[in-house]
């Protein structure tokens, strides 16, 4: 029997979301000045997140997508990825960015640095909306990070459990029933 799940406590509104990423567009706009950027949006949870980025950045930039998973519908990283969608542009001699929705443990972003970098960019950032700790497998860190946030399951402005609650405008930490 599937679990069932409600929402428990807001963690982060619309506007403090909102208000972070344009303080880190700005960022990525000052740290690449003269340049192109080409975000890489990790599929699903980060399009809520790249969008908002997005809007602020005010140096030339492309977008791309890879969709994978290492969570599948479960609410713990499973430590395989897997590859559902990849680039439709190569990211050879680009300055890259991944937008990650949260890097938990790790596991995904590490297996992303390494298959990007395959790929001889000019430069390879992360930036993720949200940063759990508490969670990391491995060792890594995002550049631009929006919040750091404690050991919970959160879902909401793009994070999911099992495909729900992705189009809640802020985020909230979920229950099990």
């Amino acid at each position: 029997m599937a679990a069932a799940y409600k929402l428990d406590k807001v963690f982060l509104t619309q506007e403090e979301i909102e208000r972070r990423a344009d303080e880190i567009g700005k960022e990525i706009s000052r740290d690449y000045a003269g340049k192109e950027v080409t975000l890489i949006g990790i599929l699903t949870g980060s399009v809520m997140w790249m969008a908002q980025v997005m809007k602020s950045i005010e140096v030339d930039t492309s977008i791309d997508f890879l969709s994978v998973s290492s969570y599948g519908a479960g609410t713990k990283s499973s430590g395989v990825v897997k590859i559902y969608k990849d680039l439709n542009r190569s990211a050879t001699g680009k300055h890259v960015i991944i937008v990650e929705d949260i890097v938990d443990s790790g596991v995904t972003l590490d297996y992303l640095l390494n298959y990007l970098s395959g790929q001889n960019p000019a430069s390879i950032k992360v930036c993720s909306m949200l940063d759990k700790p508490t969670g990391r497998r491995m060792k890594l860190e995002a550049d631009y990070v929006g919040f750091e946030v404690p050991g919970v399951f959160l879902v909401g402005y793009g994070l999911d459990v099992d495909q729900r609650f992705r189009n809640l405008p802020y985020i909230a930490s979920v229950a099990v029933e």
